[in-house]
């Protein structure tokens, strides 16, 4: 079996995200999608994060609909802060049988030359890509790599930044939500302050 990991904050998850984890569970040769909840992205603020289980939650209401797309914990339990290739090396030894790939955003190619071990991950994984509007200056040895692959999926300009911000400010954001997660945000008072 081929498994994408999707992998991201969810901070919150919203509906490009679903639209991009669809999008390469129809249109690429894998299987399913993993949407793996990263505790603590090296590059990011822990202090701007909901709760890990809140966030889980949240990527379990937005995909329990969807039989080929799944939520993953499996960051939870390794050490922090998470590194890409840590958890793939736990990752394939305990699912040996599978074969794992990354969905990421056009726009980090610009940066995969300063991730941990990335030849290595390069070596021995595919990366889907799909388009972002401002990807930048792509790397030179990235550009005709054969474990890259660009799908063409929906070009989405939505960010959790955005959304987190739209709620402090009493914004209506339930169009970008699944309907679901916006219950519970709303439920919660999440991102109000």
């Amino acid at each position: 079996m081929k498994i994408g990991l999707y992998f991201g904050t969810f901070n919150p998850i919203h509906v490009g995200h679903l639209i991009i984890a669809n999008h390469m569970a129809e249109y690429s040769d894998l299987d399913q999608i993993w949407m793996v909840v990263t505790p603590h992205n090296p590059h990011k603020q822990k202090s701007t994060l909901l709760d890990d289980y809140h966030r889980l939650e949240m990527v379990h209401l937005a995909t329990k609909d969807y039989p080929k797309i799944k939520p993953s914990d499996i960051e939870f339990k390794l050490p922090q802060p998470n590194y890409t290739i840590n958890t793939l090396a736990h990752l394939q030894e305990k699912y040996p049988n599978y074969a794992f790939a990354l969905i990421m955003g056009e726009d980090n190619l610009n940066s995969l030359h300063k991730w941990k071990n990335y030849e290595i991950i390069l070596q021995n994984h595919d990366i889907f890509l799909y388009p972002r509007l401002n990807s930048g200056v792509i790397d030179e040895q990235f550009i005709n790599h054969p474990k890259i692959h660009r799908v063409g999926a929906p070009v989405i300009e939505l960010s959790s930044t955005f959304i987190r911000e739209s709620i402090k400010h009493g914004k209506n954001v339930r169009a970008v939500l699944p309907e679901n997660v916006w219950a519970f945000l709303d439920h919660n008072l999440f991102y109000r302050k």
